[in-house]
């Protein structure tokens, strides 16, 4: 059985914590920011953690991770 190999994108966009959960950055944060307020804008700065459906799928991908 070769290696599992990880999805270089998926460890670039993910950080595992200590609690085993992984950790992401918000969306809509790269361009047209002229519309849209400071509050969110600000909320955008903010790390999420990924809904716990797709946490599984993405442990799969970053076996090493």
């Amino acid at each position: 059985m070769p290696k599992a190999k990880t999805k270089r994108s998926a460890a670039k966009r993910f950080k595992l914590t200590a609690n085993g959960k992984l950790k992401r950055m918000k969306a809509n944060k790269s361009h047209i920011l002229t519309k849209k307020t400071a509050k969110r804008k600000r909320n955008l700065r903010q790390a999420a953690m990924t809904d716990a459906t797709n946490a599984p799928v993405m442990k799969k991908i970053m076996p090493y991770l």
